[in-house]
């Protein structure tokens, strides 16, 4: 998947100014409209170091509505969270409905991050892939929407970028030891990255490959992807509002046909009770009545 990616195309100024504007305000009318669906979005960035994934995730922070938004930023595991299954962090800080959750590096550290570090065995790197799998699958059929990025630049292009933050005084403290380690052993962690996404690109949770190299193409390629994927989870929901029972957009749209169970449930024990010769005078019963 990665060698096929074309990480020479960029967007010009001109261009960038055209689109990106109208962009940022469709987001943040889907955002809202999301919101009064009741659907809620995950969506995952990984990729490489240096990559631009914090830079797109403060732009949606300032464009979006931070009372339905969360960023969850990469941390090692907790004592507590290491005593659990490695989804548990992810799967309690999942977002509300109508709500959106951004994963700075994710659940698939499990197979990126462990794997290269050897911090796991080979043996349970190999048994989470179907277990994100179902993870995810989990996910599309509980009505969420799932957007996975992963943002690709070449091995020279992230050196480059490591020895420009080396360079600024504000940034200089991003870049450590573990980073040039991570750029020297760039082929062994392409591998990984590799097999990940063939391994769990799946219809329920499909992946986009995210040309990082322009700042200016990949902000207008992550947000048209977000926009596209809520728009069309937005127009599943709507036409299919008793999808997901717990919301009150189902309750609404079944409203009618509970009341018409109720009442077929009433007829049938009318029937039985005439047939067994019971009184059917205490009309209160049938009606769901409490005896005083």
């Amino acid at each position: 998947m990665l060698e096929r990616t074309d990480l020479d195309v960029a967007l010009s100024h001109e261009e960038y100014e055209r689109v990106f504007p109208a962009l940022q305000e469709r987001l943040r009318q889907l955002q809202y409209a999301l919101l009064d669906g009741e659907v809620p979005t995950v969506v995952v960035f990984e990729g490489w170091d240096a990559a631009g994934k914090g830079t797109i995730i403060q732009r949606l922070t300032r464009k979006l509505d931070p009372r339905a938004l969360a960023a969850w930023p990469a941390a090692a595991p907790s004592e507590l969270e290491q005593r659990y299954h490695f989804l548990w962090p992810y799967q309690i800080r999942l977002p509300e409905d109508g709500h959106m959750a951004l994963f700075d590096r994710s659940w698939y550290s499990r197979v990126l991050l462990d794997r290269v570090e050897r911090s796991v065995t080979r043996r349970e790197c190999q048994a989470a892939y179907p277990q994100i799998n179902e993870f995810e699958r989990w996910l599309a059929d509980d009505g969420q929407v799932l957007v996975k990025l992963w943002f690709h630049i070449s091995k020279k292009e992230q050196a480059r970028r490591l020895r420009r933050m080396e360079k600024e005084p504000a940034e200089r403290w991003k870049v450590g030891r573990k980073d040039w380690r991570r750029n020297r052993r760039y082929e062994k962690w392409l591998r990984a990255a590799e097999e990940m996404l063939a391994r769990t690109d799946t219809p329920a949770a499909p992946w986009t490959v995210v040309e990082a190299t322009d700042a200016r193409w990949t902000r207008v390629k992550v947000f048209r992807t977000l926009i596209d994927r809520m728009q069309s989870a937005l127009d599943r929901r709507q036409r299919m509002p008793a999808a997901v029972s717990r919301t009150h957009l189902a309750e609404v749209a079944t409203r009618g046909a509970r009341a018409r169970r109720v009442e077929e449930d009433l007829a049938r024990a009318r029937t039985v009770a005439h047939d067994a010769g019971l009184p059917l005078e205490d009309s209160g019963f049938f009606a769901g009545g409490d005896e005083e």
